[in-house]
C-alpha cells in the first residue's frame, strides 16, 4: 500500500505549476500598509515580519492555496483569479502551524527541517506572528482579491467559519482536552474541525468566487469534506510510520502526548484501511464534479501517498 513507509514508489504527481504560482506570490508579501494607510509608522516592527516571513516562507507543498486555485480552475476560472485568497488560506496555515506549536499547545520544536517560531524568535514574538498572519490575510482578501463586495465577503465569511469555534481554533480545543478519545464520532469530529475545515476552505472560497448552482456546490462541498478526513487520517499514520527527515519534523510526537488519532483508536494496520477506503470515496465524489478535474486528482493522489 501507498502508506506502507517500506514502499519505494515514486510520488504521486503534484500541481507543481500552481505551487510555484504560489511561492512567488507569498514570497513578495511584505506586510506594508496599503497606500491609503501610508502615513502610518511601522518602524521597529520589522521583527515581526521576519518572524511572519520566516514561517511563512519555510517551504511545504502549498496544498490550500493549490486546492483553491484548482478548483476554480475545475469551475472554468484562472488561478490568478483566485491568488490572493489562495495566498491568505496559507498565511492562515502558517498562523496555526506557529500557534499549534508554541509549549502550551504541542510544544514542538521542529518544523519543516528548523526550528520552530517560538524557538527562533521567542514565545511573544511567535503569538504575535500568528495573530498578524491571520489579520493580514483578511486584508488580502478584503483589499487585494479581485471581484465584487459580495463575493469578497462571502470568502471572508468562508474563511471566519473554517477557522473559528465551528472550525480549527474548536477543533484544537477539543484536541487538547482529549475529546476524540470519548468514540470513533468524537475522532473524527475533533479533526474534522481542527484540519479538515481548512481544507474544506479551500473549495469553498473558490465556490464562494464563482457562485455556482447548489446542485455543483454541494457536489464540491462532499468532495472538500472527505479529501479533509483522508489528510488526516495519512497525517496520523505518518506521525507514526513517517520519516522525520523527510517530514522535516520529529515523527511520534501525537503519541508522546497521549492524543487520540487514528491510530491510537484503531492501529496503524486498520488505520491505513481507513485511509484507503478515504481515498476511494473521495476519488469516487470527484469523479461526479463536472470540469478539469485532472489537478484536483493529482491533489488526492498526492494526499494519500505523500511522504510529506
Amino acid at each position: 500500500m501507498p502508506l506502507r513507509p517500506s514502499d519505494t514508489s515514486s510520488a504521486p504527481p503534484y500541481p507543481d505549476h500552481l505551487r510555484l504560482i504560489a511561492e512567488e506570490y507569498l514570497a513578495g508579501l511584505w506586510f506594508a500598509p496599503a497606500a491609503v494607510d501610508a502615513h502610518l509608522d511601522t518602524t521597529g516592527t520589522e521583527g515581526l515580519v521576519e518572524a511572519m516571513r520566516y514561517s511563512l516562507l519555510a517551504g511545504g507543498k502549498r496544498m490550500r492555496p493549490v486546492l483553491a486555485m484548482a478548483t476554480l480552475e475545475a469551475l472554468g476560472g484562472t488561478p490568478q483569479e483566485i491568488l490572493p485568497t489562495a495566498a491568505a488560506l496559507e498565511l492562515i496555515h502558517t498562523y496555526s502551524l506557529i500557534h499549534d506549536d508554541l509549549p502550551a499547545m504541542d510544544d514542538d520544536h521542529l518544523r519543516r527541517g528548523r526550528p520552530t517560531c517560538h524557538v527562533a524568535f521567542g514565545e511573544d514574538t511567535a503569538i504575535l506572528a500568528g495573530d498578524a498572519l491571520y489579520a493580514e490575510a483578511i486584508r488580502l482578501v478584503c483589499e487585494v482579491q479581485p471581484g465584487r463586495d459580495a463575493q469578497r465577503l462571502r470568502i471572508v465569511s468562508e474563511l471566519a467559519r473554517a477557522t473559528g469555534v465551528a472550525g480549527m481554533v474548536g477543533g484544537q480545543y477539543l484536541d487538547l482536552r482529549d475529546h476524540g478519545r470519548t468514540s470513533p464520532e468524537a475522532l473524527r469530529q475533533v479533526h474534522a474541525l481542527k484540519t479538515g475545515r481548512l481544507i474544506s476552505a479551500s473549495v469553498h472560497c473558490a465556490l464562494a468566487f464563482v457562485g455556482p448552482s447548489d446542485e455543483l456546490d454541494r457536489l464540491y462541498r462532499e468532495f472538500a469534506h472527505e479529501l479533509g478526513l483522508l489528510f488526516q487520517i495519512v497525517d496520523d499514520i505518518l506521525d507514526v510510520s513517517g520519516d522525520e527527515e523527510a517530514l522535516g519534523k520529529p515523527v511520534g510526537a501525537d503519541e508522546r502526548m497521549g492524543k487520540a488519532t487514528y491510530v491510537s483508536q484503531y492501529g496503524l494496520e486498520q488505520a491505513r484501511v481507513l485511509a484507503r477506503e478515504s481515498y476511494e470515496r473521495t476519488t469516487r465524489l470527484l469523479a461526479n464534479v463536472p470540469g478539469t478535474r485532472d489537478d484536483l486528482q493529482a491533489l488526492v493522489d498526492f494526499t494519500y501517498g505523500r511522504r510529506h
